[in-house]
């Protein structure tokens, strides 16, 4: 066979697998200190690469490096990677000395009697960088704080025992999740790895291939580049035991059944056409519920930026990007919201649409909703739907600058379980739901709320904050709600993150602050943000994302002055 593709020819992928499978026989040998030893490395690479990595990604999204919106590049590529090589670095040597990684993570209990791991924050700079966050793992029910113990660690309880060769099928928008797929399965699943990039991220090879070199100099990991032919051919390859993929569930389904017709009837019948394990992580159509008891002008004008950010983030190209806003049909102030958030959305910073088919997806949109109410820079707005309608908007997965939001009846618990209906039956997908509330009207409720919270199926669930910020979050795990299966693979199959590698976890709720800095105390809660470093509108986001990934990579108070004078200025 001699097909060559524009990056990487059959004899040199060949070349790579040889090299892999040498390597895997010296990674099984390897101490679990030196694996630590690695992943300290990989991090301090991810530290020294990073103003060429947002440069890369800079020049592959088509925006200035010195823009705002580069802010969000320091953020979601080499900051996520150097925290979760820190702390999966730290598992492994609490393993070798015979701790559990999670041995002092304190505990909770959650909604129906489930232990609860609160990992985030984890130490005093947590508290800091993320101000008024936390996270809590919740582990499924019955499963004990003794036997999460036990079993944290996962494949690297029995590191001398290898798992064979994953191939990683690299995202083409946010630049972390290569790399950190790609640990997750060399640790978690203890698994050496040919990383293929996704052509989208061409421009990242070099900073990508660097990042990685402590591993890949050693054997352990593959960074390739090329397009389908070049994905097929590795899937296929028997060398290869394992697939893992991030990106949508209709390119899971042509690797697992094929494509056309045959594959359709395969898919059908259940009958896989792949012969090797595979995970996932493939996004959906995620929702924001908005509770909006209590709150005021100023509430409304916030959150409203906070939604618009949950949709325009990168451009919208996020598979986390909520893309239905639920919000009550009686409320007095809808129409003060609806007016704030077109104007949030119109103010968000112009960029190009760098994805592909990125406009042809909302010309799609707005043809197939007749509500749909064009907006600034190629957004659009669909408003006035209804939970019981059939609309495209609940079932496709745009992946692009498009929001509908849906009017529902009722208001308190009523409310809450009508909207925890609809978005558990009628959007596609479970990776992530967001929840807008007063804290007030959240104690109010009570035991209402948690159950609301308890009810709804999804892998992250964010209160008052963004579902983003749990892919932040280095121990936090990250997939789709447990029970997708291959013929119904919904958000995926598997998770990723977690890098306290915590076994038989459920979901991730993240908690927020309400309210930025000044007005946040009047609620209950202490946040020293004004406002969030990820928000569209923070004009000085590309100065907090580079000394955030400073002070990540270097924890050192005298740096916490500059930190937080820019971000005084966002």
């Amino acid at each position: 066979m001699t097909l060559t593709t524009d990056f990487t020819t059959v004899a040199e992928l060949d070349s790579a697998l040889l090299r892999l499978s040498a390597g895997e026989r010296r990674w099984a040998d390897l101490p679990l200190t030196r694996r630590a030893d690695l992943l300290q490395q990989v991090a301090h690479q991810a530290a020294e690469q990073a103003s060429d990595w947002v440069e890369a990604a800079c020049r592959a999204k088509r925006i200035s490096p010195s823009s705002p919106l580069a802010g969000e590049e320091w953020l979601s590529g080499p900051y996520p990677v150097i925290t979760n090589a820190a702390t999966l670095a730290r598992s492994l040597r609490d393993l070798s000395s015979g701790d559990s990684p999670i041995a002092h993570v304190p505990t909770s209990v959650a909604p129906g009697g489930r232990v609860a791991l609160d990992v985030f924050p984890h130490q005093i700079w947590d508290r800091l960088l993320l101000s008024g966050v936390s996270a809590k793992v919740w582990l499924k029910p019955g499963v004990s704080v003794t036997q999460a113990r036990s079993a944290a660690g996962l494949a690297q309880l029995d590191p001398a025992t290898t798992h064979g060769m994953s191939v990683v099928l690299g995202a083409g928008n946010i630049t972390s999740i290569a790399v950190l797929d790609t640990l997750y399965e060399l640790i978690a699943h203890n698994r050496v790895v040919i990383l293929k990039l996704n052509p989208v991220l061409g421009e990242m090879f070099d900073a990508i291939n660097a990042v990685l070199r402590p591993l890949s100099e050693r054997g352990f990991v593959e960074v390739v580049r090329g397009g389908v032919e070049v994905g097929s051919y590795l899937v296929d390859h028997p060398n290869v035991a394992h697939v893992h993929i991030t990106g949508s569930s209709a390119s899971h389904d042509a690797i697992v059944f094929g494509t056309g017709p045959e594959g359709e009837a395969r898919r059908r019948a259940g009958v896989p056409k792949l012969g090797k394990t595979i995970t996932s992580e493939l996004g959906g159509v995620s929702p924001t519920v908005v509770v909006p008891t209590g709150w005021s002008a100023k509430d409304i004008r916030f959150q409203a930026e906070h939604l618009a950010t949950q949709r325009l983030h990168n451009g919208g190209y996020n598979c986390i990007a909520a893309q239905v806003a639920v919000i009550p049909s009686e409320w007095s102030k809808k129409g003060e919201f609806l007016r704030e958030l077109r104007d949030q959305i119109d103010k968000a910073p112009a960029r190009p649409a760098y994805y592909p088919g990125s406009d042809q997806r909302v010309a799609a949109a707005a043809d197939r909703h007749a509500t749909a109410n064009a907006r600034e820079n190629g957004r659009l707005l669909i408003e006035g739907l209804s939970p019981d309608q059939v609309a495209e908007a609940f079932t496709v997965e745009y992946f692009s600058p498009v929001l509908a939001v849906v009017e529902i009846p009722g208001d308190g618990i009523a409310y809450l379980r009508a909207a925890s209906r609809f978005v558990n039956e009628r959007l596609e997908g479970t990776l992530g739901a967001n929840v807008l509330v007063h804290p007030r009207y959240r104690r109010k409720l009570g035991r209402e709320f948690e159950w609301f919270v308890e009810s709804l199926r999804y892998g992250t669930i964010a209160i008052n904050a963004w579902t983003g910020v749990g892919y932040l979050t280095a121990a936090a795990p990250w997939g789709g709600f447990p029970g997708a299966t291959l013929v119904d693979v919904e958000s995926g199959i598997g998770l990723v993150h977690n890098a306290s590698l915590v076994d038989d976890t459920e979901r991730t709720v993240v908690t927020g602050p309400f309210r930025p800095l000044s007005r946040s105390l009047i609620t209950g809660q202490l946040s020293i943000t004004p406002k969030p470093a990820w928000f569209v509108r923070n004009t000085h986001a590309h100065h907090v994302g580079r000394k955030m990934v400073a002070f990540a990579a270097d924890p050192k108070a005298t740096r916490l002055p500059s930190l937080f004078a820019s971000a005084l200025r966002g």
